[in-house]
């Protein structure tokens, strides 16, 4: 045993295992290992941790606290290599990727539908594209989408719930919404220039949008990853399998939306996919990341053909 500093500055204790350093977990005063999630506070991150939030199922020897922030200061947070569990952006994971893999479950995938451009009634794409646009965040997967449809843009980076107001009382002209927004905005008699998911798709084999992922950290070796993965889709299943309870806590986090609404964008993205990305599902977040380093959005050193997703079958 001995001690070393992580890049966050704590002192872990670790262990050589196979040749690469492990690291041992903190515990609580029962022993579990303490293992910290960092998710969105959305409705649909909210309803897939349940299970786990409110301890539904037992965790043997682990102990999982969450951490709810947005998802650009996960990504953030992800690159200092903070938590040991993280959402975060397809677009962000190649700068991740040598620390953090990739779960395969957990998913966020647009079938059909994803991140919208979205101004007021009258106003052109001509007009959106020559004017500043508001977007969530320089690492979401949404602002890749953008740029993979439209080329370069003039953008504002804005918190992500604080586009709609901004569209509204005229800061900007358009903006580029995410999570909730994507059903709310017609309360507010908005138009959509382009949902990214419905191009992606027909730019694909149909293949779902990637948005977001979970990743695990890859220094806490081989054995805890496949756990906590195992437990995150435990999670997941049991949400989809037991709703009410979950979707009443998601309810939450939705930012004043109603039983339906929350309902519905639960449903668009926990699903079958969430529980296992499938084939074509991992097959679209390796031709999204490769098109994004085309677009020199991406670093293009990375590999995607040797992606690994935890407990892919």
């Amino acid at each position: 045993m001995h001690l070393y500093v992580k890049s966050n500055g704590w002192f872990l204790k670790g262990k050589q295992v196979d040749g690469n350093m492990v690291v041992e977990l903190p515990l609580d005063e029962s022993g579990n290992k303490i293992v910290r999630i960092g998710h969105s506070p959305d409705p649909d991150d909210a309803f897939m941790f349940h299970a786990m939030t409110t301890n539904a199922f037992p965790t043997p020897g682990y102990n999982f606290v969450h951490e709810l922030q947005d998802i650009e200061t996960l990504n953030h947070r992800a690159m200092n290599q903070d938590l040991e569990v993280s959402a975060v952006s397809i677009h962000a994971y190649p700068d991740i990727a040598e620390h953090y893999a990739l779960m395969n479950c957990g998913a966020s995938m647009g079938e059909g539908y994803g991140p919208m451009v979205v101004c007021k009634a009258g106003v052109t794409e001509e007009e959106v594209r020559n004017s500043v646009i508001a977007v969530p965040g320089l690492k979401t997967s949404a602002y890749l989408g953008l740029r993979l449809a439209w080329g370069d843009c003039d953008i504002a980076v804005v918190p992500f719930d604080e586009i709609i107001p901004r569209i509204l009382d005229g800061t900007y002209l358009s903006g580029l919404i995410i999570h909730e927004g994507q059903l709310t905005y017609v309360d507010h008699d908005l138009d959509v220039l382009i949902d990214l998911g419905k191009w992606w798709n027909a730019r694909t084999a149909n293949w779902p949008m990637p948005l977001g992922g979970n990743v695990v950290r890859r220094d806490l070796g081989e054995a805890v990853m496949q756990d906590i993965t195992k437990y995150t889709k435990m999670s997941i299943e049991y949400a989809l399998k037991s709703p009410d309870e979950a979707l009443e806590f998601a309810k939450a986090w939705g930012r004043g939306i109603d039983d339906e609404t929350n309902k519905e964008f639960v449903g668009m993205y926990v699903n079958d996919r969430t529980i296992d990305y499938r084939q074509e599902g991992r097959d679209s977040i390796r031709l999204f990341i490769k098109e994004g380093q085309e677009l020199g959005m991406i670093r293009s050193d990375f590999d995607t053909a040797s992606m690994r997703f935890i407990g892919e079958p």
